[in-house]
């Protein structure tokens, strides 16, 4: 390749990851994180599984069904967004000091990213990788806050509805 056409290559992956940003925002890079981390877990257990002379269609049928479901859990969260969104932004009895935009969603899609990326920790050691334990516990610990930012904001609900 000569110079010219790498250039050309770089200024079409900088225009696109702008473009996208500009249409996405966070959120959009949220979700982008969440699939190659769902792309990456899926293959490291694939390798891992094969390294370990134990891969099975039917387990990496099971893990592909997993990872449905928990889109169809991130497309809830999502409903749920738009839903509170509707309600809080368009009846005028339900005032906020802020505007509604998402809140359920994002939380959700970081608890699963830090579950794919326990599990890709996971798999690497399985592939013989020194991993450094502090990582694995990082993430652990990362996953408890945002378990306790969920507890919190599912038992502020409740203590309105009491």
């Amino acid at each position: 390749m000569n110079e010219h056409t790498i250039i050309g290559i770089k200024a079409t992956i900088t225009a696109a990851c702008a473009a996208m940003s500009a249409w996405l925002g966070w959120f959009g890079w949220l979700v982008v994180a969440w699939a190659a981390c769902m792309v990456l877990d899926y293959l490291t257990g694939s390798a891992a599984a094969c390294r370990a002379g134990e891969w099975s269609s039917a387990i990496a049928r099971d893990g592909l069904w997993h990872k449905a479901g928990a889109i169809v859990a991130v497309a809830a969260s999502l409903l749920t967004d738009i839903l509170v969104g509707l309600v809080v932004n368009h009846i005028p009895a339900i005032s906020l000091p802020f505007a509604y935009t998402v809140l359920f969603c994002p939380v959700v899609i970081v608890w699963y990213i830090l579950t794919e990326l326990g599990s890709i920790v996971e798999n690497a050691g399985k592939l013989g990788a020194p991993v450094p334990p502090f990582l694995a516990r990082v993430i652990t610990i990362c996953k408890g806050s945002v378990d306790a930012a969920g507890d919190k904001i599912s038992e502020e609900k409740e203590d309105k509805q009491d």
